[in-house]
């Protein structure tokens, strides 16, 4: 039985999934473009540059996209148009339409209408979406695998970092002379829009600079 109209099926999916744990990130990027094609688009929020250096060297041309919500420091502006100069990305910059203008950043509804229908719509079309989540980001997350059926958006959800440590992220930066995001020195850890993210203290999870002020986790674009 297929799930969805990808072609793939249960069966196939958990044992490529399981196959590429043992593999790693380059494996599944290969996987993926090799089973789907052009039907591919990697979604990125930039607050590091290893998977967009990964994907590149499998698919220069590959799509990738980026939601501008319309918050974002400017330092991570900045730093896309480093990463695009760099690798002369093909690169897709999401903005939310006018239905999102009565949620700024904090309410209930932003997160909805400035990333998750944003990168929908950036998917319409693709049968696989590749990310650069790992388990190591959250508690939330402590379960990614490599490969998963994206209900939600009818399509595979391809995870290739999905079993690197922080540690891991920062060894293939400096052994591949990546650039870094300029605040990362000033101790934002876990990047997101401006008005929610705030450094993170000395020996605090990294995700705490996160909608610190509330028990948000998540933006919904992985759950």
């Amino acid at each position: 039985m297929t799930v969805g109209e990808t072609g793939i099926d249960a069966t196939e999916l958990a044992e490529v999934s399981a196959r590429l744990e043992e593999e790693g990130a380059m494996a599944a990027i290969r996987w993926t473009l090799g089973r789907f094609g052009s039907g591919v688009a990697l979604a990125c929020s930039f607050q590091d540059c290893v998977i967009v250096d990964l994907a590149a060297k499998v698919d220069p041309g590959l799509e990738v996209i980026f939601l501008d919500t319309g918050f974002h420091f400017p330092e991570t502006l900045q730093f896309v148009e480093l990463v695009r100069d760099r690798y002369h990305l093909n690169l897709t910059v999401t903005h939310p339409d006018a239905a999102a203008e009565p949620w700024p950043c904090g309410t209930s509804e932003c997160c909805q209408r400035r990333k998750v229908e944003p990168l929908f719509l950036a998917l319409q079309g693709k049968a696989a979406w590749l990310t650069g989540l790992k388990r190591s980001d959250a508690s939330t997350r402590s379960n990614t695998p490599v490969l998963a059926w994206d209900e939600g958006r009818q399509m595979v959800k391809v995870n290739p970092l999905a079993a690197w440590s922080d540690a891991d992220v920062a060894r293939y930066s400096a052994a591949h002379d990546l650039p870094i995001h300029p605040l990362f020195a000033q101790g934002y850890l876990s990047i997101g829009c401006a008005p929610t993210t705030r450094a993170v203290k000395l020996g605090e999870d990294p995700r705490a600079g996160r909608w610190a002020d509330s028990d948000k986790t998540e933006c919904g674009l992985h759950s």
